[in-house]
């Protein structure tokens, strides 16, 4: 069965939609591509550099003074990444460390100040830019970092959501006794 049978572009030697396949899979390709993923990382976190320094940073610290609307618009250009792995066959746990990585990036980037300080050297869209890059090129192999930092995440939310509860039992408890 030929790739334009299945509604699926047709594919160059290399696998890659061939760009006069006018179709609707592949009219926003473009975007997916390693050459486009790489100058989205590069724009939002390493376009400017410090004079005489090696430190760089990119607009997704710059857009975030803005307030409000400034943090959600460098989050929604940071979903390009995430989504371009998951489209080109990113291992789940790979996704789903991406999107942690957006979603810390993104949550503490509504922090005035801090936030924006913090979104420069978090650097979110490298660290993805990485990932997909990592996973295409070795696909179903899951590093030790992948899963740790998965543990780690998922001990946080648990201590999160369990302190309180502790403590208001601790409250009552106290309470009571008194």
């Amino acid at each position: 069965m030929s790739s334009s049978a299945s509604g699926l572009p047709p594919k160059s030697p290399a696998g890659e939609p061939q760009p006069g396949s006018q179709n609707r899979w592949n009219r926003g390709a473009w975007l997916f591509q390693d050459r486009t993923l790489q100058s989205l990382e590069i724009l939002l976190d390493e376009a400017f550099r410090i004079p005489g320094t090696s430190f760089r940073f990119g607009i997704d610290g710059v857009i975030g003074l803005v307030p409000g609307l400034g943090d959600v618009l460098a989050g929604l250009l940071s979903l390009v990444i995430p989504i371009a792995a998951w489209i080109r066959g990113v291992p789940y746990v790979a996704l789903i460390r991406m999107g942690l990585n957006l979603g810390i990036g993104v949550l503490v980037g509504t922090i005035p100040l801090f936030g924006d300080i913090f979104d420069i050297f978090w650097k979110a869209n490298r660290r993805n830019y990485r990932l997909i890059q990592i996973h295409l090129r070795e696909p179903r192999r899951h590093t030790w970092r992948d899963w740790a930092f998965l543990l780690f995440i998922l001990g946080t939310l648990a201590a999160i959501f369990v302190l309180p509860m502790v403590l208001f039992a601790w409250l009552v408890k106290w309470l009571i006794h008194r």
